[in-house]
């Protein structure tokens, strides 16, 4: 009985002189400001769900105060915010705010947000059925998407040109690299697309392709982490509405690529990253350290080796159907 008494003294000593160590003070406010311009609805379900950790205004509870959880909770704010501080909405322009919100409704929708290690000890963080619609039907209605009739394309030029690239350039050799010396691949049109993705915060659509060793890595269901070598091209176009209210593709905006090779890019994830803009392939970058600005948006997948893109996981006969088709 005394052992067991002296271990219980002993383990309570413990934590209270543990309760002496603690993480960094995080400057937080209990304040509560709504973001302009966003439904009173809208404002509370975000509140109540993403503030503590991706907004400078945080209601710790009395359990998130005690040491070792203070350095959990500790964490995930700094990392919440890094990567979405609703804070700074008001400096942000209409654009940039519809592209944050559609960012974390993509987030919830995944299942990725809130994260489930904060739901369990914050039960009222957890989204509904009725919250994720209310939501949703907020997103879609700030989408960007307007009827934009396109000009004819001119007699000679065929259909699928525009999707493709307009054919401007004739010869790709002359494309210069980007400025981290990554050179532009023009067979990725021939590679399967993998991915789709609809921007309607700001008007584009995208198509992911991917080479050889990607579309085998995906058969095989090895993605995390890809294999060197393996190549995606992420292809952006504005959306074109026609009068019936389809949306096809409309003016080319860029390509992207990320390249895998974990000890040539090191440095940089473990990806090589390179973007051309517009029709005259024009690479993207000051410098060759604008790649740490590709990094720092695909920081919140990096558990999923800094890819934001979900395969279309189709067995081969399915797959190859779907790539005549496109």
């Amino acid at each position: 009985m005394k052992k067991g008494i002296k271990i219980i003294v002993i383990m309570l000593l413990a934590f209270i002189a543990l309760q002496f160590w603690k993480p960094a003070e995080i400057e937080y406010s209990t304040s509560t400001k709504n973001l302009t311009n966003v439904p009173e609805e809208v404002n509370t379900i975000l509140r109540n769900s993403c503030f503590d950790c991706h907004s400078n205004t945080t209601n710790l509870s009395w359990f998130d105060k005690i040491t070792p959880a203070n350095f959990i909770v500790s964490s995930h704010i700094t990392d919440g915010r890094k990567a979405l501080n609703f804070s700074n909405w008001d400096d942000l322009d209409k654009q940039k705010q519809n592209s944050i919100l559609f960012y974390a409704f993509n987030k919830i929708l995944s299942g990725e947000m809130p994260l489930k290690s904060y739901t369990a000890l914050h039960p009222s963080a957890k989204l509904d059925d009725r919250s994720v619609a209310v939501l949703k039907n907020y997103v879609t209605s700030i989408a960007a998407r307007k009827t934009n009739p396109q000009k004819p394309l001119p007699s000679n030029a065929k259909e699928n040109d525009n999707i493709v690239l307009n054919n401007t350039i004739s010869d790709y050799s002359k494309v210069k690299p980007s400025p981290n010396k990554i050179s532009y691949i023009p067979n990725f049109r021939n590679w399967k697309a993998v991915s789709t993705s609809d921007r309607f915060d700001n008007g584009s659509m995208r198509i992911i392709f991917g080479n050889s060793i990607a579309v085998k890595a995906i058969e095989n269901h090895q993605t995390n982490p890809w294999p060197d070598g393996a190549i995606f091209a992420k292809t952006a176009w504005k959306q074109k509405t026609e009068t019936d209210g389809t949306v096809s593709a409309g003016e080319f905006i860029q390509v992207e690529f990320m390249i895998k090779d974990a000890k040539k890019y090191e440095s940089t994830k473990g990806w090589g990253w390179a973007r051309w803009k517009g029709n005259n392939l024009k690479p993207y970058g000051d410098n060759a350290n604008f790649d740490q600005e590709c990094i720092a948006c695909h920081n919140p997948v990096k558990n999923n080796d800094y890819v934001f893109t979900t395969p279309l996981h189709l067995d081969s006969n399915t797959f190859n159907s779907y790539n005549k088709s496109k």
